[in-house]
Order: structure tokens, then sequence, then C-alpha cells
């Protein structure tokens, strides 16, 4: 995963070696349960997920939590933005009953709840940064990322976003940290964010991830992973692009069948003699 233009120093640790499963929890098992919740993590553990993906930012008091909106009205009873309300105020929004009346009163979580659940479970986390319109990066930065790495050893965190600031950010606050970058559409100079960060992945809208593009990633030694993927036939060719991960609403859709090399009479490569 690291190039050699990288020093020593910036290079992950052998211990840290990032292993992924085919895939991983979207904001929590999402289908299931509402998404960024303690419900939703723990949704996806009892499912058998290892993975989940949550998004996190910070309300007008400083308190990291997991939340993906600017405002709180699509998934809670409450109204306003994140920047304009406290921790008091959002533990008495409803957050899960939006859903379905069987999660009626769950509340937001602190980034510190879900990663002590994620940490009690023996969970991975991939951690978005999350910055709306009015946030700032180093703030979050410094909430979120020293109290993730203090929950969890390094190969079981990955910290993404789409803002390069927030990564640049990041890695100045853990060098050993395992970074993704976030994209919508992969520029043509993606590379050289990934080379300054010392990146282990990239995360691609699947929908607009080019085969000329997954090559050039997977063929430089990084991670890629597609977000946010719900209909594995629809999917299914670009596992052969060399995609590592999905990060998907419905994670028990996708199997390890589905990357298999298929011959044209559709039979599987599994158990023929290897040349």
């Amino acid at each position: 995963m690291v190039s050699s233009s990288h020093s020593a120093d910036a290079s992950h640790s052998t211990d840290s070696v990032l292993s992924l499963p085919l895939a991983i929890a979207h904001r929590g098992l999402s289908a299931y349960a509402p998404e960024n919740t303690l419900a939703a993590i723990q949704a996806a553990h009892e499912a058998g997920f290892q993975w989940v993906e949550l998004d996190v930012q910070l309300l007008g008091d400083g308190t990291p939590v997991i939340w993906h909106d600017a405002g709180v009205n699509r998934c809670s009873d409450g109204r306003g933005k994140l920047k304009n309300l406290d921790w008091d105020s959002v533990q008495t929004f409803d957050v899960g009953s939006w859903f379905n009346a069987c999660f009626a009163g769950e509340r937001m979580a602190s980034l510190k709840q879900a990663l002590e659940l994620i940490a009690r479970l023996d969970m991975r986390l991939n951690l978005e940064l999350k910055l709306s319109p009015g946030h700032d990066a180093q703030a979050l930065v410094d909430a979120a990322i020293p109290m993730a790495s203090a929950h969890l050893p390094a190969s079981h965190l990955i910290i993404s976003s789409f803002d390069p600031q927030a990564l640049r950010l990041t890695r100045q606050r853990d060098p050993q940290v395992h970074i993704g970058l976030l994209y919508d559409d992969i520029p043509d100079d993606w590379q050289s964010l990934a080379d300054e960060l010392n990146a282990s992945s990239v995360h691609a809208d699947w929908r607009a991830l080019t085969r000329a593009a997954a090559s050039d990633i997977t063929s430089r030694g990084h991670k890629l992973l597609c977000y946010t993927p719900n209909d594995a036939a629809a999917f299914a060719p670009r596992w052969a692009w060399g995609v590592d991960a999905v990060i998907s609403d419905d994670p028990a859709i996708f199997s390890e069948e589905d990357r298999e090399p298929t011959l044209p009479n559709n039979t599987t490569t599994q158990g023929l003699p290897q040349t």
C-alpha cells in the first residue's frame, strides 16, 4: 500500500495492515435500522458484519456526534442545524421513529458512545469526517481523531472524507491512521493527494467509477472501496475491476461468489488447475 517514496516514519507498521471484508454496513445496517445510530451498529453486529461506516460531525458546543446531515429534520422529530444545537438539546430528539416505530426513543449517538460500542463488540470502523457548511475542519479533527485512535487499533479504523484539508489535518494528528480518499468522481490528480497523505484507500461512487480509474487505483497498491451499491446484480461487473469492498445499506446482498471470475459457459474457475 505504501509507495517507496514515503519516508519510514510515515509508513504503516505491520500490525496496522488493513484487511477489508467484502461488504461494509453503510451508516450501520441502515436498511434495517435508523442510520448512524447505536441501534444500526448493533444490528450490523447481530447480522454478522464486522465493519461499519459512520459519519461524524460537531454540534455547536463542540460535541462530536454520529450524524450525516447538516440538520436534524430528516432523521429525527427535532428541527435545526447541528451548529446551532448542543448535546442536551439533541438528546430530547427521537431519532428512531422516523424509520420505524420499533425504534422509538432512539437518541443521537455521540462519537464516544459509538466508539465504545464498536470496541466492545470487537468491530471495525470507517469514520467519515463530515464537513457541513459553517463547520471547522480543525475543530472536528481535534475532537474526533484522538478519540477514535484511542478506542480502536489502527487496523480497525479508516478515516475518510471528501475534504482534503480534513484529511491533511488528520495525518498531522496521527501518522499511523489509515486514510481513505472519498470522491464522487475520481480526479486525474488523485495520486498526488494519496502520496501526500500516505493514503491506504480510495472510496468511489460506484455509479461514476470507470474501469480505467479502478485499474489505476489498484495497480498503485491502494484499496478500492465503492459506495453505495444496493443492487448486487447491477454492481457485479465491477468486481472484475479489482474492487476490494462495497459500502452498502444492505451488505447481506453481496457474497464472495459475486466476485469469482466466470468462464463463458458460466462455470467458475474454482477447482480448475492453475497454470
